[in-house]
């Protein structure tokens, strides 16, 4: 195979390798029929049934060769089948020796931050309630997609490439900018294309990369596909048209992140956040040589160089795998499931007898009766809270993958639990979205007061420090997402201005954010909250205050002056931090031993 990833663990591959190993799945399958006691379906059924079970695991008369720079926990379980001296199956080849061998480049080498700070102001009557995680979700899309605030990316871009990209490889040097969605690119396309104009500046051409149609809210009656933007360019010759003198920029929405191999790109400006190996595909872009090609660049608007470094450094040298999945966990989940009583084992056995009937396609009148019984299922899953909602969709969810991945390396042979796992699949897919789909508007609530665009690092990031995380593995698995609180929306103005540091008026909130981050990121402390109940800890806190306060002392005089000369006010701060600290470290919503007796 071309590449070890993901589509080799999905159900396509399991109807390969049930290709591949047709003879020897049915014979097996001839051998159980006999030991089968599902008199529910018929015998035929029995044969499918059995049949897509099989096919799941790893089959004796196959081996697979692949190769990947990112492998996942999923591929690497997968695939690491110790041979006979008991070692795993794999090569490596690290990006540490590939960049030493002069084989790619080291894409971390000159790596340039940025920080935006900014101030929102309410601007509605009143305080309206709002659910706090769609409302933050919202606020942050409108700040990405101010005008404003894409002006000024824009203008840090063009200038940045005029000045130290044009001239690369001999003049031939290009940049990608990566947006965070398809409205971001055709809004950050446009001023692109406006700033070279406006400026008179030649030789510095766009191109972008999204699917679909795009239609701008703010603009009603717009609509805006990548082929008209390109002037008419299509999709198919983008590559080509790129890798001429023509265009230097390409700026894209999803597209062209993985698998685009152009050795003449150069720098990437980097406007959506990253993390894991979606960040190290993407930088990875510009790790091909080149004549000419002496460094790279990335500019980075959004993520931070901590989060960047724990994406790459599990990929530098090699790659630690985390805790496999708990089998018996699967077990759980299906009690678990049943116990909602949102369906009952019937509904599972009516689908499967419909579902497993011996032919290719299922008829008009099959679909009528599947739908009827997966109808039912998801009008009791309606008449649920919204929070109960959620955490059955959690679990479904989990049941899926945990059994999609552990029946390729486990030989279950369990023709219960594929009826299961075959039953809930479809039931995901028939649910309504949260929230019935709906994003939530922030319409005119909210209005820009301030904007800074700020360089805070230039230099590189140093992959041989820091001890990789493991990849992890469907382990941890949720049972849906937290319930959306409501909050005033004047509260997650004044967070999101914390947050990004400038609104002075609430600027003891921001200093008691910062103690507490640097608190979290104290081993000693870290380690004190896990060990103690919360009393002790609060105890343990108040030794190390003095110094995490005098870290952040600079900026912050009146704030500092007041915790160490006002003995109720630092109090009052200890107490509100130690819960805080401690309530992060150990999970939210644990009890603390004393509080649970």
């Amino acid at each position: 195979m071309d590449e070890a990833h993901s589509s080799q663990s999905g159900d396509t591959a399991s109807v390969l390798r049930g290709m591949l190993n047709k003879d020897g799945i049915e014979a097996a399958i001839a051998a159980q029929l006999s030991d089968e006691e599902d008199d529910d379906l018929s015998e035929e059924a029995k044969k499918k049934l059995l049949r897509e079970t099989m096919q799941r695991g790893r089959q004796p008369n196959l081996s697979f060769f692949a190769f990947t720079a990112t492998p996942k926990f999923k591929t690497l379980a997968l695939f690491d089948e110790p041979g006979p001296s008991g070692a795993a199956p794999f090569h490596e080849y690290s990006m540490r020796q590939a960049i030493e061998e002069s084989f790619i480049m080291d894409v971390l080498d000159n790596y340039t931050t940025y920080k935006r700070f900014y101030g929102l102001i309410k601007q509605v009557d009143g305080d309206p309630e709002v659910p706090r995680r769609k409302a933050a979700k919202a606020l942050a899309q409108y700040m990405e997609l101010h005008p404003v605030n894409i002006d000024q990316v824009v203008s840090v871009i063009v200038e940045h490439f005029r000045l130290h990209v044009m001239q690369e490889i001999g003049g031939r040097a290009k940049a990608m900018v990566v947006t965070g969605s398809r409205l971001a690119a055709v809004k950050y396309k446009l001023a692109f294309d406006k700033y070279i104009r406006d400026h008179g500046y030649e030789g510095i051409r766009s191109l972008v990369a999204f699917s679909g149609t795009v239609e701008d809210p703010e603009d009603p009656g717009s609509s805006y596909t990548e082929v008209a933007m390109n002037d008419g360019l299509s999709e198919s010759e983008l590559p080509e048209t790129f890798e001429g003198d023509d265009y230097r920029v390409l700026l894209v929405a999803e597209k062209y992140q993985t698998g685009f191999d152009q050795p003449l790109l150069q720098t990437m400006y980097v406007v959506k956040r990253l993390a894991g190996v979606q960040a190290v595909q993407t930088l990875s872009r510009l790790n091909r040589r080149a004549t000419g090609k002496a460094r790279t660049f990335v500019l980075d608007f959004v993520n931070e160089e901590d989060d960047i470094h724990k994406a790459f450094k599990p990929y530098y040298e090699s790659t630690p795998v985390g805790e496999n999945a708990d089998p018996q966990r699967l077990n759980e989940l299906q009690n678990e499931l049943l116990q909602w009583a949102v369906f009952a084992p019937a509904d599972v056995t009516g689908f499967a007898a419909v579902w497993y009937k011996g032919k290719r396609e299922q008829s008009a009148s099959d679909h009528r009766e599947m739908n009827a019984v997966l109808d039912a299922v998801v009008k009791r899953f309606g008449e649920r809270d919204e929070e109960d909602q959620e955490a059955f969709r959690g679990q479904l969810t989990a049941f899926r993958n945990l059994y999609a991945f552990l029946s390729q390396i486990i030989p279950y042979q369990d023709s219960e639990l594929e009826k299961f796992y075959t039953f809930v699949r479809n039931l995901i897919s028939k649910l309504p979205p949260p929230g019935g789909g709906r994003s939530y508007a922030l319409d005119d609530e909210v209005a820009l007061r301030y904007y800074r665009l700020q360089q805070l690092t230039d230099g590189s990031i140093d992959l041989h420090e820091g001890e990789a995380y493991p990849l992890k593995g469907p382990t941890d698995l949720g049972t849906g997402g937290v319930k959306d609180e409501e909050v005033p929306l004047s509260t997650l103005v004044e967070k999101l201005n914390e947050r990004f540091g400038t609104d002075f008026t609430r600027a003891d909130q921001l200093f008691f954010d910062q103690i507490r981050v640097s608190a979290e990121d104290n081993e000693k402390i870290v380690e004190a909250a896990k060990a103690n109940n919360l009393t002790n800890f609060s105890a343990f806190l108040e030794k190390a205050l003095d110094e995490l306060f005098i870290d952040r002392m600079e900026g912050n005089e009146d704030i500092f002056s007041r915790v160490m000369t006002d003995k109720a006010f630092r109090n009052a701060a200890q107490e509100h931090l130690a819960k805080e600290i401690f309530d992060r470290v150990r999970g939210f919503g644990v009890k603390a031993p004393d509080e649970a007796g």
